[in-house]
Parts: structure tokens; C-alpha cells; sequence
């Protein structure tokens, strides 16, 4: 009986043990960037052992703190944020691989992209969509996958939004979590809104920022609060219209925190004065400050460990790597087939892909610019082997585009570039686009492309293209002619005019292969030379070309100006059979050509980028106007015409080439690059008969140089020096190429 009543009065003092601890509530605030201070905070809290039965949080604070509910650390949300690119992630940029060939040779032309709408400019409705955000969230989210009711978490968290129909300040403790947390964060302007359940929500913090009320209410005993709002800022601090409106956005916010700062036991406020809500590349400084702010309040925070369970740890949580993808069931896509929905996803049913792999199937959809948002959910399955994806698309209502450039090179000289896209013009996966060039050499392209992802898609592409330059007297002479004798070099006009329809297939998901038609008409005029019965610029070159042509692309660069790493192959091949004009003794032959290059890095500032290219005619040799050129810097050459650094523009030429470039790319701050390179070449007429594209090169030349990539497209000057030669050149550019 002793025995008994003595188990009965240990057991009684247990359990009053447990009750009499206090619940603990975190409660977080909105702030950008300047959040991540509470991982700092949350970094001091785990080292010391204290268990959190709730979270609440607005915006940043709803980010970080539903992460933490869901059961990782503050290291590990450390470890998460310091290798997150912010700018990706804001600003929805896709990864290039994400893109389809279409929209990765469209979206690396341009400067500004406007909505164009009934001949006005509409500007979005905010600068990203928040898919990159919702994508992350989803991932790192899904070991809690299955549970709708939030206080069913690891640790029982709500968050903050706001109903902007309304002005309303909703509680989300249930739903998706991922979800929830997308539109507490979605900062009017920054972020577009969230519909959940019919309604239009935006980020808490408009609202109320700080919900500490609304975690006492949960019950909780004790609340250690983190606030990382701004103070007000004097007349001093007030320089400039952003400034100001900040200013006026916070009066309500920190008028209110007078009201709930004291409703907290344990109040942190990290010092966070000399950052704003966008310094997201200051992280690490952010995340030390709110460490020391934590620290000094670390008495009372050891108070708190003291009367909990003294052997309580956290539980480890780590992302899940991979998934099986069961079925596929997508709504809310009105225009687009299924057909063409799959095709972009890149996988299909009873598929067991990587988790990077599933990512970047919804970014592919995405990058298309045909959706406003994906809005997607894994379900599993009721055998519990894998998920089914539940998806619904919201289409984008914005079908035409104004896009506008500039650019400067030493080739075509100054130039300004308008585009007008329009998406869906005959069909419903189409895509038309013309640009007008105006400058020193006035040119267009035109290109539309009816989109069948996997499928066999159809392209029509028209330019019309012109320079002029002195060139090698070679590509517009024929071997023999008694002008070669007094003429080093021919000041030629030529301009281009090509007209292509093709097919296009995708397999194995980074390769195209197109086949199709080409006419193209050329003319060539010099003033180097004149005709002394008309007394005008002789014609060397003004004839129509017919030709069929087979490409095979490959390209998985994540950068196509300054690749980090990846693979680049384009290998073309045309047969032209036919010509009429200028050139009557036409007879049929064939040009085959390829490009390659690979990327890799040594570490996050040196890059060496290899390159290798060559080319041969087949059959007749006659029409030296198609044959090849090398010599000067430039990325748009028409024709069979390639950059070659120590020559001038077109300053080689022949019927054959090989060439291989390496560059050293050595990125001494972001975006800003130091370049070493150097190419080395063979071109002559007959190379690959003759066996000397195997010999020592011939041709060579060096560079060095400095660009900086701007919003408008690199900055770039290089100076390049021939050792045949012992003559150097400068070359200099602006802008994107097109």
C-alpha cells in the first residue's frame, strides 16, 4: 500500500509539473528583408532549449515563423536564406533551362517589357507574381503536407493577411500553408495579390503587423515578441519620394506598436536602422543583429527555460529530395490544351522525378508568360505511394506586349529597338513578334511561332538585315579575279534579307530540332570600286537563294552571355538548290556548320568558358558571298559570319573554318566582370580536303577586357591584339544583342 500511494503521489507531481508550465507564444513581425532578424532570434532561442507552443506571424515574420512551426531551426532557416538568390526569388526569375528555346532568344533582347493593351501601356499589377516564393515555400512546406488545420503542427501557428476588398484583418489558421503564408507576404506593389476561397488578399502588415492579441487569446502564458519595424525617420533622413512614402505607410504601424509592444513579457528589437525591406543581399549582417538583441535579453529568456521540461529538444526536419507524381489533374485552363499544359510540365503520370525536376516542369509552365499563377497542392494518394497533383492555372489576361532596347556596337553602330508581341493571335498557344530597329543600319525581324511543347511546333521567321564595313575582298570576289591584286580590303554594303518556315520538335527536354524552307535574298554593293559606265557603286552580289536547312540545338546554359556552366551545341546544315538574279551560273552545293561551347566554374568567381566552331561547302565553290568570314566582336553576325578577336570585322575568309575560343571570366563584384581570352583559328578554301584544319593554327588572337551587365544589357569594352599582325584592336558595345 506504502508502495502504491507513493507511485500515486509521484505520478499527481507530475502532472502538476506539466500543468503548472507556462505556454509560450512567439509572435513576429513584417518587415522585408529586415526579418531575417528573427532567425538570429530564433538562433538564441534553440541554443537554449525553449519550447514554443505557438508562433504567430505577419509578412516576413509569417514566413520565417511558419518555416519554424513546421519544425526547422533557426541554423537551418540560416543555412536556407544565406544560399537563397533574393533576386530570383522577388523578381519570378526563371532559370534559363526553364524557358523554352522560343522565349529564351525572346527574353534576351530586351530592356523593358510593358503590358500593351488597346494602344496603351498598362503597368502590372505588381513587379512579380510570387510564384518563386510559392514554389519554395511549397518544397520546404512539404513534410506537413497533409494537414489543413494549423494548431495541428509541429507548432501550432496562424498568420496575418489582409482582405483588400475590405480592408479586413483575417486570421489564417487553416488551408494550405504554403498558401496562407504566399498572401500574408504579398507586399502590395512587390507581390501580386493572393485569391484564397473567392477572396483577394494581401500582406498582413497593412493591416496589423504585430497580432499579439490575437496569440494571447490562444492562451498562451508568456509571448517573447521580435519587432523589426521602422522608427520614424526626421526631416534629415527624408530625401527622397520613396523615403517619404515609407514614412507615411508607418505611421499607423508604429503608432500601434506603442499599444503592443507592452502586451509582450519578453520584447526584442533588433537594431535594424541601416537596413530597409529590400536588403536582402545584407542578410548575414541582419541575422547577427537580431543574435545580439536576443542576447540581450538573455536572463529572461533563461527564466523561460527554466521552468520547462529541461530535456526538451527539436525535432530535425529535413526537405523531402524526391516525389512520385501519380496523376496529373489541372483546371482552370480555358485556352490551353492539355496537350500543351503536359508539354511544358515535362513530366506525366507515374512519373518518380527529383523534387528539382518537379520544380523546374511548374517554372517551364510558368516562364511561358501565358499564366498569371499556378496555384498547386500534392495529394496523396490512397495507397500513400506518391501524390496526385492538383493544380489550378489563372491565365493571363495581358496578350500584347511593348518591349524596347538599345544597343551600340562597333558593327552596326547605334541603334533603338520597339517590339510589339502578341500572344494568342490565331490560336491559342501562337506568339507573334516584330521588331523595328532604327539607327545607323535600320533593320526588323519578324517571328511567329504556334507552340506544341513536345509536339511538332511551327515557326515563320523574317529579317532584314545590313552593314557596311570593310571586308576581305574574298567573300565578294572570286578566286582569280585581277582586282584581288590591288585590293587588301573592299568597303561593302550587304544587306540580308531571309525569310525561313520550319518545324520544331523538343526531345529529351533541351534539345530542338527544326527542319524547313529558307529564301533568302543578298545583295552586296561597294563604293571601294566604281563602275565607270554608270559612274555608281558597283554590284557584286544581288541575287534570291532557295534553300532547305536542318538544325539541331542544345543548350542548357544558365546565363547566355556570361554562362556559369552548362552545355551549348547548334549545328545547321542547308542545301541550296536554287538561285535566280545576279547570279546566273548558280549551281547547287551545301554549307554545314556547328557551334559549341562549355561552362564550368572553379569556384563563385572564376568561370572558363570554352568554345569551338567550324564550318564547310559541299559541291560548288563559286558563291563566295555565303562562304565564311571571321574577324571583330559581335553576337548577331548574319550569314556564316563569326567573331574573331585580333582581326578586324570579316578581315579572314574561305570555304571552310574551325576555331576555338577560351575565356576566363573572373566576376570581381556582382555583375561585374573581368574577361581574359583567346581564340586561335584556320579558314582557307578547301581546309578540310587538304587535312590542314589539323595543323598548327594559322590565326590567332587575344583580349581583355571589362563588362558590366546592366539593366539594359552588358557594358562591355575589350581590347584584342594579333600576334601575326602585331596590331591591336578595340571593341566596344551596349545593350543586349539583337
Amino acid at each position: 500500500m506504502l508502495n502504491l500511494a507513493f507511485l500515486l503521489l509521484s505520478y499527481n507531481t507530475l502532472l502538476a509539473q506539466e500543468t503548472q508550465q507556462p505556454k509560450v507564444g512567439l509572435v513576429l513581425s513584417g518587415g522585408g528583408a529586415k526579418g531575417f532578424a528573427h532567425i538570429g532570434a530564433l538562433k538564441i532561442i534553440d541554443s537554449l532549449g525553449i519550447q514554443i507552443d505557438y508562433v504567430a506571424g505577419t509578412s516576413m515574420g509569417a514566413i520565417i515563423g511558419s518555416l519554424y512551426a513546421t519544425g526547422y531551426s533557426g541554423e537551418q532557416l540560416e543555412d536556407m536564406f544565406n544560399n537563397q538568390d533574393f533576386n530570383e526569388l522577388i523578381n519570378d526569375e526563371f532559370r534559363r533551362s526553364s524557358k523554352s528555346f522560343y522565349e529564351r532568344e525572346n527574353s534576351e533582347r530586351y530592356a523593358v517589357n510593358l503590358p500593351f493593351d488597346n494602344f496603351k501601356i498598362n503597368l502590372p499589377s505588381a513587379l512579380s507574381r510570387g510564384q518563386n516564393v510559392y514554389n519554395l515555400l511549397y518544397k520546404l512546406m512539404l513534410p506537413v503536407n497533409e494537414i489543413r488545420d494549423f494548431e495541428k503542427l509541429p507548432i501550432p501557428f496562424f498568420c496575418i493577411a489582409t482582405n483588400i476588398e475590405t480592408g479586413e484583418s483575417l486570421v489564417m489558421d487553416k488551408g494550405h500553408l504554403a498558401e496562407a503564408v504566399t498572401a500574408s507576404g504579398a507586399l502590395p506593389s512587390l507581390f501580386q495579390p493572393v485569391v484564397i476561397d473567392g477572396e483577394i488578399l494581401i500582406d498582413g502588415g497593412v493591416t496589423n503587423n504585430f497580432p499579439v492579441e490575437e496569440l494571447r487569446a490562444k492562451g498562451m502564458d508568456i509571448i517573447i515578441g521580435v519587432d523589426v519595424q521602422d522608427a520614424l525617420k526626421d526631416r534629415e533622413s527624408l530625401k527622397s519620394a520613396p523615403d517619404i512614402l515609407m514614412q507615411i505607410n508607418n505611421f499607423r504601424t508604429i503608432k500601434a506598436m506603442k499599444n503592443k509592444a507592452p502586451l509582450t513579457d519578453i520584447y526584442i528589437k533588433p537594431d535594424i536602422t541601416n537596413f530597409s525591406v529590400i536588403s536582402f543581399d545584407e542578410g548575414g549582417d541582419i541575422i547577427a543583429n537580431g543574435e545580439a538583441a536576443a542576447r540581450a535579453n538573455m536572463s529572461q529568456l533563461q527564466n523561460i527555460k527554466n521552468q520547462q521540461n529541461p530535456d526538451y529538444k527539436r525535432p530535425y526536419i529535413k526537405p523531402i529530395d524526391s516525389i512520385k507524381i501519380n496523376s496529373i489533374n489541372i483546371s482552370g485552363n480555358e485556352r490551353y490544351t492539355r496537350s500543351y499544359i503536359i508539354g511544358k510540365l515535362k513530366f506525366r503520370n507515374n512519373a518518380s522525378i527529383s523534387y528539382g525536376d518537379f520544380k523546374k516542369g511548374i517554372n517551364s509552365l510558368i516562364a511561358t508568360n501565358n499564366f498569371d499563377t499556378f496555384r498547386y497542392c500534392l495529394e496523396p494518394s490512397a495507397d500513400n505511394d506518391g501524390y496526385n497533383l492538383m493544380g489550378e492555372l489563372k491565365e493571363s489576361e495581358t496578350t500584347t506586349f511593348l518591349k524596347l532596347g538599345i544597343h551600340y556596337d562597333d558593327l552596326y553602330k547605334s541603334a533603338v529597338l520597339a517590339n510589339l508581341t502578341k500572344k494568342r493571335l490565331l490560336f491559342n498557344n501562337d506568339v507573334a513578334s516584330l521588331d523595328i530597329i532604327l539607327g545607323d543600319n535600320s533593320r526588323y525581324n519578324f517571328e511567329y511561332f504556334i507552340d506544341k511543347g513536345f509536339y511538332i511546333s511551327i515557326g515563320i521567321k523574317s529579317r532584314y538585315n545590313q552593314f557596311s564595313k570593310n571586308v576581305n575582298p574574298l567573300l565578294v570576289l572570286e578566286e582569280g579575279s585581277p582586282l584581288l591584286d590591288d585590293l587588301n580590303r573592299i568597303n561593302a554594303k550587304l544587306s540580308d534579307f531571309t525569310n525561313q518556315i520550319y518545324l520544331q520538335t523538343i526531345f529529351r527536354k533541351d534539345f530542338a530540332l527544326r527542319a524547313g524552307a529558307e529564301y533568302k535574298r543578298l545583295k552586296v554593293t561597294s563604293e571601294t570600286i566604281i563602275d565607270d559606265d554608270q559612274e555608281d557603286r558597283i554590284t557584286f552580289e544581288n541575287s534570291n537563294y532557295f534553300s532547305a536547312f536542318g538544325n539541331l540545338i542544345f543548350d542548357d546554359y544558365d546565363n547566355s552571355l556570361f554562362p556559369k556552366r552548362g552545355f551549348y551545341f547548334n549545328g545547321d546544315f542547308h542545301l541550296y538548290f536554287n538561285a535566280t538574279g545576279l547570279n546566273r551560273d548558280f549551281e547547287e552545293f551545301s554549307i554545314a556548320k556547328a557551334d559549341m561551347g562549355y561552362a564550368f566554374s572553379f569556384n563563385d568567381k572564376v568561370t572558363l568558358k570554352t568554345e569551338a566552331a567550324g564550318g564547310f561547302k559541299i559541291g560548288d565553290n563559286s558563291t563566295t558571298t555565303l562562304g565564311f568570314g571571321l574577324g571583330g566582336y559581335a553576337n548577331n553576325f548574319i550569314n556564316n559570319f563569326k567573331s574573331f578577336y585580333g582581326y578586324d570585322f570579316l578581315a579572314l575568309s574561305g570555304d571552310s573554318f574551325v576555331k576555338a575560343t577560351f575565356t576566363l571570366d573572373y566576376e570581381i563584384f556582382k555583375k561585374h566582370h573581368i574577361l581574359l581570352a583567346a581564340n586561335y583559328a584556320n579558314i582557307e578554301d578547301g581546309l578540310f580536303e587538304t587535312g590542314d584544319f589539323l595543323s598548327t593554327p594559322e590565326y590567332s588572337g587575344y583580349a581583355v577586357g571589362y563588362s558590366l551587365e546592366t539593366f539594359l544589357g552588358p557594358l562591355e569594352a575589350k581590347y584584342s591584339y594579333s600576334p601575326e599582325l602585331k596590331e591591336s584592336q578595340w571593341f566596344f558595345n551596349l545593350g543586349f544583342w539583337f
